[in-house]
């Protein structure tokens, strides 16, 4: 374990079973389209959404939008921008929102209400890990991993300052190392 976690949330091995029963579900949903359109919201979601094209049985092809609204503050600020847009268009399409962890929900109501905007023909969501307690905005969430307490997480491509997205685990990081630069 990474020194500067407090400890372990989600092991390695319960987030791939996780991936794999989402990708089944993924798969039996959209069994009789043509083909998904995974739009990943970078940076978090990228182990998490690599990971899950794999498990998926039906066509799809991947693009990334990148938004923010935390910064280097584990607070969001409740402003969200627009760093990258997709390279696609949308219009008809059956699109798959790939999120790493929903929070207040600012972030993944602006998103939605962006690309509703451009017609798909569909547009659900799946995100690994939801954090109820904090949620401001009301999101529905198609396909949920893991249901997780108010608390600071890393790891498995969600980060702090850049730092531990390549731990193979969701671990909640030390208090005292987030204290460090808000100070």
């Amino acid at each position: 374990m990474h020194p500067d976690i407090e400890r372990i949330l989600i092991s390695a091995e319960d987030i791939q079973a996780k991936i794999c029963e989402l990708g089944r579900q993924i798969s039996r949903d959209y069994a009789d389209v043509k083909e998904v359109l995974l739009i990943g919201v970078l940076k978090g979601c990228v182990m998490f959404i690599v990971d899950l094209a794999r498990q998926i049985d039906v066509p799809i092809t991947l693009d990334f939008i990148a938004i923010s609204s935390y910064g280097q503050s584990t607070e969001s600020s409740g402003v969200v921008r627009l760093l990258k847009d997709l390279d696609t268009d949308i219009t008809g399409r059956h699109v798959l929102i790939v999120e790493d962890i929903i929070d207040s929900g600012l972030t993944l109501a602006y998103l939605q209400s962006q690309l509703e905007r451009r017609q798909p023909a569909s547009m659900r969501i799946c995100a690994l890990l939801n954090k109820p307690e904090r949620r401001i905005a009301d999101v529905h969430v198609d396909y949920r991993g893991f249901g997780i307490p108010n608390e600071f997480v890393v790891g498995y491509g969600l980060d702090f300052g850049e730092h531990y997205r390549n731990l193979p685990y969701i671990g909640v990081l030390k208090p005292e190392i987030y204290a460090q630069t808000s100070t």
